[in-house]
Order: C-alpha cells, then structure tokens, then sequence
C-alpha cells in the first residue's frame, strides 16, 4: 500500500482520532438494521486498545442538513458498539465545544468517546478550516477507517489532516490494497460484471476499466440500452436515450480493444413490476412490446457463469435484476453464488451489490466487499479519493 497505516505510527498513550463511517440504516423504532459498518470498526478499535491509545471516534449519520436533529443523533450506534466490544463506550452530546474538550482531556488508555454527529454542523461538508481545526485538537493522530465518505473532501476526511499525523486504518487499508490491485496489476483474466438501473452513473468506470478488464459481463436495467443500440426489441423495458450514442460507442472501443462485452441473451419478463399477471422467461434477446426486463434469463445465467470459470479477478458492481424482490432475483443470486464458489479474487463493489451479497449469504466467501458504494465507484472510474490521498505517503 502507498500510504501509511495505523501500523506505522506510535500510538501509545496518544489520543486518536477516528473518522468511522457509522452511517447506518435504522428503523422507525431507531434500531439498527445493520450493523456491518459498525462490526467492521472494531479491528482497527481493538487494535488501538491493546496498544493503549485514546480512541475518539467522529461519524455522520444521515442528513441532517447542519441542524441538530434527534433522529440523527448516535446514541444507538454509541450502545451497539459498546456490545460488540464489550466495553463502555462514552457517547457525547456534541463534536466540539468546551464540554467535549474536557471529556477528552480526562480520557486515559483505552477509553472510547464517540461525538455527536459531525453533520449537525453545516461547516463539516463545507470542509471548513476552522471547524477542521477544532476536531484536530481532540486528537494526536488522525486515522481515517471510513472509505464510505473518502470520496468526500469534508472537514473530518481531509480538513483535519491539515492538522495531524494522518494515516489508514485497517478497513481504509484493506479497501487501498485491493482498488490499487484492480486498478494497477489485476491477476488475468479479469472480469466486469456490471448490473443495475443506469447506464448512465457507470459510464466513467466503464471508459476507465476498457483498458483493464478482458471480459464484461452487463446484466440488470443497464442491459437495456445497449441491447437497444444492438438492434434487440426491449419491449418496456428502461432505455436511457440520452447516453445511447454513449452505448454505441462504448461497444465499439470494447470490440477495438478486444475485450469481451456480453449481453443477456435471454432475460425473465413481466408485464407490471408490481402487480403482475404475467412473469415469463423469452426464447431469445428480445422482449416484445408490453413487458418489461426484471432480471436475466437462465440461458444468461448459464453463459455468465460459463465465463466467470476462467476468471482470475472478478468485479461485481450492480445486481442483474430486481433482487429485492424474490421472484426477480434468481440472476443475481446464481451470479453472487457463481463469484463465491471462484478461486478468483472476488471484489464487490459495495452499494446494491453488496446488499445483494448479504441477501444471498455468501458474504464470507468472496475476497472483499466494500464498504463505500460511491467511493468504490470513483475508485473503479481512476479517480483520486480526497479522504485518501490526503493521507501521508509510505515512501
């Protein structure tokens, strides 16, 4: 990895601050649906403990919109951390101010305090100095452990490390090393499986990975399009006109530069998403009118798997169908159990597709699965993520 981790600095007796990415899903009754991003903290966390350092967690939750608002406040996160590590966890009603300076001036090794959320000030997402300042002092170290909100220059990703000593922690690291793999030096052959709504948020990452993939596999609403452009019939199905000469040439630069973009070739259809009296499987690439694409076809699935065997690298952004809903999302289900059951590295790109990964239970049996649906994205796309290269460099 190019930048230094949490390894490389002296962290004992010192207080470290943290950026966690603690921006969970709840429900009404404010209990926490999932808890992934919150369990993934804990190495980096436990490993600060045994080398008696201070730990300061910051996060955001939600959008709150620089407003103090109930519902966004930490407290739950505060008490499923505090379980899963068995020990207290000092949840504070603010992120700066007089009252949290003191707190943390109290602290000694291996005690946690966790801030309110950094969103309750508008200064955070404006990425303000001064604000950046504040949270610096609370801190002799910065680490940051949230590539969910990398891709985000705020005060608490990059403004701080104006500040500090600034380094990764072991969820930011893992996350470096494999988008620096995919990106730099992939084992071949390396395959693309794309899925989802919209062509249109995949075009950078696609432009950027014609270069470095061997195959691409694109299933999901995305599909649509590009068999649009192909002459296929797509019935109801979504089309994005304004990115199809986009399409077009997207296929043209793949078959110039020889990789292997697939299509479905046979997909399952229905005739209302919601209310269907009808869900069938075509004969062939076509959909005829008054039915719409939910998910690809068995003789898709099989061709999509067919290639995956040869893989020595695979990318996963995006499901191949509905998958919320059960009766659309067999594709994807065979396709994320096609990826676990690879000796490839295995790398899912966060979002809908590691949502996916949970639903189908094969969480555990792929490589890595991000963190950070958008930050993966723009890793996928080549771009430089502010959180990240902010950090201090290795070398």
């Amino acid at each position: 990895m190019l930048k230094k981790s949490i390894r490389d600095v002296d962290i004992k007796n010192k207080r470290i601050l943290i950026r966690v990415d603690f921006n969970v899903p709840q429900d009404d009754q404010g209990n926490i649906t999932d808890d992934i991003r919150i369990r993934e903290s804990t190495f980096t966390i436990d490993y600060i403990l045994k080398h008696n350092g201070k730990i300061i967690l910051m996060s955001h939750l939600g959008r709150p919109k620089g407003k103090v608002a109930d519902e966004f406040r930490l407290t739950p996160i505060g008490k499923r951390l505090s379980e899963l590590l068995n020990r207290p966890v000092k949840k504070l009603d603010d992120c700066i101010g007089p009252d949290v300076e003191k707190a943390v001036s109290e602290m000694a090794p291996g005690d946690i305090i966790l801030l309110e959320n950094l969103r309750f000030y508008k200064e955070e997402e404006k990425n303000d100095p001064e604000f950046a300042k504040k949270l610096a002092a609370l801190g002799d170290i910065f680490v940051n452990d949230a590539f969910g909100t990398s891709h985000r220059a705020h005060a608490s990703t990059e403004g701080v490390t104006h500040y500090l000593p600034s380094v990764a922690g072991f969820l930011v690291e893992k996350e470096i090393e494999y988008f620096e793999r995919i990106n730099r030096n992939p084992d071949r052959p390396f395959i693309l499986v794309l899925g989802g709504a919209k062509v249109s948020d995949k075009i950078p990452m696609i432009e950027n990975m014609l270069s470095k993939v061997d195959i691409i596999l694109i299933g999901g609403a995305m599909a649509y399009t590009f068999l649009k452009v192909e002459g296929v019939m797509i019935g109801s199905s979504r089309y994005e006109q304004d990115v199809a000469e986009t399409a077009k040439v997207i296929l043209e630069k793949a078959r110039s530069k020889g990789v292997e973009l697939v299509l479905p070739v046979d997909h399952i259809i229905c005739d209302n998403i919601d209310a269907p009296a009808q869900i069938k499987t075509t004969a062939g690439a076509d959909i005829e009118e008054g039915f719409i694409g939910v998910d690809i076809g068995p003789k898709t699935v099989a061709l999509f798997k067919d290639k995956l065997k040869k893989a020595k690298t695979i990318v996963w952004n995006g499901p191949m169908g509905i998958f919320e809903r059960d009766r659309y999302g067999e594709g994807t289900k065979r396709i994320a159990e096609a990826m676990a059951a690879s000796s490839a590295i295995t790398v899912v790109g966060g979002g809908d597709s590691a949502a996916a990964a949970q639903k189908f239970g094969v969480q555990d049996r792929l490589s890595h699965i991000s963190t950070g649906g958008g930050a993966s994205l723009e890793s996928l796309e080549g771009k430089m993520l502010p959180g990240i290269t902010a950090l201090a460099d290795k070398y």
